[in-house]
């Protein structure tokens, strides 16, 4: 079982930037880590994922290059940096975590742990 804890949410000005961070305990070498949210009243939204054992990523085409995500080996740690930030960017932020076996990485029922989440607001 891999326990994921996410930090470094918080409020920011439209235009600003900020990183997440999910600190995973367990074994990840072999996972897929990912990068959802939701805001209220929508439905959990995928934002990034990425294979850890060799960083190949994947991105929701609506984000993709605003956000980014990477790993750091060391730390057992992902991040999503997340620039240009804008109102509607405003949600709580989920850390998951899937077996080698996800390949649609936007199914958010393909991840097996899941963290509690973070909130992220963007004001004008």
């Amino acid at each position: 079982q891999v326990e994921l804890a996410e930090s470094g949410g918080g409020l920011v000005q439209a235009g600003g930037s900020l990183r997440l961070s999910c600190a995973a305990s367990g074994p990840i070498f072999s996972r897929v880590m990912g990068w959802f949210r939701q805001a209220p009243g929508k439905e959990r939204e995928f934002i990034a994922a990425i294979r850890w054992s060799n960083g190949i990523t994947g991105f929701a085409d609506s984000l993709k290059g605003r956000f980014t995500i990477s790993r750091d080996n060391a730390k057992n740690t992902v991040y999503l940096q997340m620039n240009s930030l804008k109102p509607e960017d405003t949600a709580v932020y989920y850390c998951a975590s899937g077996p080698s076996s996800v390949i649609s990485y936007y199914r958010a029922n393909e991840y097996d742990s899941w963290g509690q989440g973070t909130q992220v607001t963007v004001s004008l």
